[in-house]
Order: structure tokens, then C-alpha cells, then sequence
């Protein structure tokens, strides 16, 4: 069996908001205070796996372990906003093709971070081999 068969769990992050977000204005990028951070429309924790080259960002509730939404990563998936280094535009997608952009954030910016660095180090992982 190869090793790129096994599921890794790159990060969990206990808590996490999503939010709808309006269409982008300007090719400038996603503005944070566009959206109202107090009407969120989901909470709950992260997920970050990867399996050979694949990544997927999973949304999933904290009490039942449902999935709210799956991210899969490639360059375009996960971009940070310009206004705020704790919130971030995914590209989420139902798997038949279908995909939406979603607002989503964390309380702290150490989450953020983390976040951040666990997206880079696969997509580097991945260009290197």
C-alpha cells in the first residue's frame, strides 16, 4: 500500500463562522467589512485533510459530525480577504461540478494563521513532488 493512500488530518480548528457574502465588487478582491460579522450563518469546526495530492477543507458540525460544506484545495480555493487577516472567501463545491463562494472566519487570528499555514505547507508539498 502506498503512503498517499492514507487520509492525513492536516488540521482541526474547533471553531469556525461562514457567512454569506455579496459578489465581488472589483477585481481587487473580497472585502471583510462587506459582510456583517454578527449574522453568521453556520458556526462550527474545521477540518483540513489530505490524501496524496488532494486536500479538502470540511465544514462539519461540532455535536453531530455533519458536513455544513467541503472545500477541495488547489490554488484557487482558499483566498484571503483584503481587509482583515482572519477571515477568508472559499470556493465550496457539492461534488456534481457545482460550486459557490462563502465567507468564513475565525475569532482569533492564531486560528487564521494556522489556517493559512496548513493550505501553503500542502500546496507546497503537493508542487514539490
Amino acid at each position: 500500500m502506498a503512503d498517499d493512500e492514507y487520509e492525513h488530518t492536516l488540521l482541526i480548528k474547533k471553531e469556525c463562522f461562514v457567512y454569506r457574502i455579496p459578489p465581488r465588487t472589483s477585481a481587487a478582491g473580497y472585502k471583510a467589512q462587506d459582510w456583517d460579522a454578527s449574522k453568521f450563518i453556520w458556526s462550527g469546526r474545521l477540518v483540513i485533510t489530505a490524501k496524496g495530492d488532494r486536500c479538502t477543507i470540511k465544514l462539519e458540525d461540532i455535536n453531530t459530525n455533519d458536513v455544513f460544506a467541503t472545500c477541495p484545495v488547489d490554488p484557487t480555493a482558499v483566498e484571503p480577504v483584503t481587509d482583515s487577516s482572519r477571515y477568508f472567501v472559499l470556493k465550496i463545491s457539492d461534488g456534481s461540478g457545482r460550486h459557490a463562494f462563502i465567507g468564513m472566519g475565525f475569532t482569533e487570528r492564531n486560528d487564521a494563521f494556522e489556517f493559512q499555514a496548513a493550505i501553503q505547507d500542502h500546496l507546497k508539498h503537493v508542487k514539490a513532488a
